[in-house]
């Protein structure tokens, strides 16, 4: 895996964050994508569901910010989310990576978990690629690629490490959209 791979997709990544197109990512950033995955899906934005899904990516812009050294609520500019999100990954191995992004895959798997198992089947893996943005052509590829033990429902340590080989390079399944 080569920095550059990483460094593309982390660019990308702050680029669709960026949801108001200022250049910098402010919580309201975050908390846009939480609401537009959450209306993707068809949830209601007062259901504890989606109240979770925005305070999991609350907490990753406060993660965020803390990393980038910027004063909570302040706007976190394109070099300095990819210095905290390389330092992440690079620097800081794969259990930083997971408590930043371990709240945002468990509220996801709770959005399109529809009956209830904790895992994500594959037809709740289809809502979830929809809802953040992939075509649902792709959906059944890619889940084959990220269910590792082939039990037809993938867990949030499949879903976290399929997170992780992504921004690794490893992997072309990008599953926040």
């Amino acid at each position: 895996m080569s920095t550059a791979v990483a460094n593309d997709r982390l660019v990308k990544r702050f680029e669709k964050w960026d949801t108001d197109g200022n250049g910098v990512l402010e919580p309201s950033d975050f908390q846009g994508e939480a609401a537009r995955i959450a209306q993707n899906l068809g949830r209601k934005a007062d259901s504890a569901e989606v109240r979770e899904l925005l305070n999991a990516f609350q907490g990753l812009y406060e993660n965020l910010a803390q990393k980038a050294g910027v004063p909570a609520g302040s706007g976190i500019s394109r070099e300095q989310f990819l210095n905290a999100t390389g330092d992440m990954l690079f620097k800081e191995g794969e259990a930083s990576f997971n408590r930043a992004l371990s709240p945002i895959v468990k509220a996801l798997i709770r959005l399109c978990d529809d009956n209830h198992d904790g895992e994500i089947d594959q037809l709740e893996f289809r809502a979830w690629l929809t809802g953040v943005g992939v075509p649902d052509s792709r959906a059944g590829d890619m889940f084959e690629q990220i269910d590792a033990n082939g039990d037809g429902r993938l867990s949030e340590e499949e879903l976290l490490g399929a997170l992780r080989d992504f921004h690794f390079g490893r992997l072309d399944v990008e599953l926040l959209g």
